[in-house]
């Protein structure tokens, strides 16, 4: 992880490492983390640090999965963390319950990849800056997926 500054970002800062799913751990340290953030930052400042968390994930995520010659590794876990940002800094604010609720709903729509997202992981599969794009994008598409879903309750 401390061979390169991308490994560490891309790492979730250590997050992904874990031995057992980490994905969900890197999801709980951006739950944290956002929790961290939200007592310093306004949340259009948040906004801007998840625009730039994009960019800057979507290098570290191509010179990561680059240097351990893998397309989508499990311990990349940025593409987590930023997706769950975006849910979080839209739903806010929230009890804790509710981000309970959409901490279960990501993770399972992360997991199981139903329709969209499915689809979304199928279609970027390359190294370079469009493979990185793929590692992101169908964490994107679930983080979307669970704000549509939650969205639906409150309506209905």
């Amino acid at each position: 992880m401390l061979s390169h500054p991308a490994h560490i970002v891309a790492l979730g800062f250590g997050s992904g490492l874990a031995r057992f799913a980490p994905g969900t751990c890197g999801t709980l340290w951006a739950w944290v983390a956002y929790l961290a953030m939200q007592r310093w930052l306004s949340p259009s400042t948040i906004g801007w640090v998840i625009v730039a968390s994009i960019a800057i994930g979507w290098w570290a995520c191509m010179v990561t999965a680059k240097n351990m010659k893998v397309l989508d590794p499990v311990h990349i876990v940025w593409d987590e963390v930023v997706s769950f940002w975006i849910v979080l800094w839209l739903l806010m604010p929230a009890t804790w319950d509710a981000q309970l609720a959409a901490f279960v709903l990501f993770r399972f729509l992360d997991a199981v990849k139903p329709g969209p997202i499915a689809w979304a992981d199928s279609l970027f599969h390359s190294f370079g800056w469009r493979g990185a794009f793929g590692i992101l994008f169908d964490d994107l598409m679930a983080a979307f997926c669970t704000l549509f879903l939650i969205a639906a309750w409150r309506f209905l």
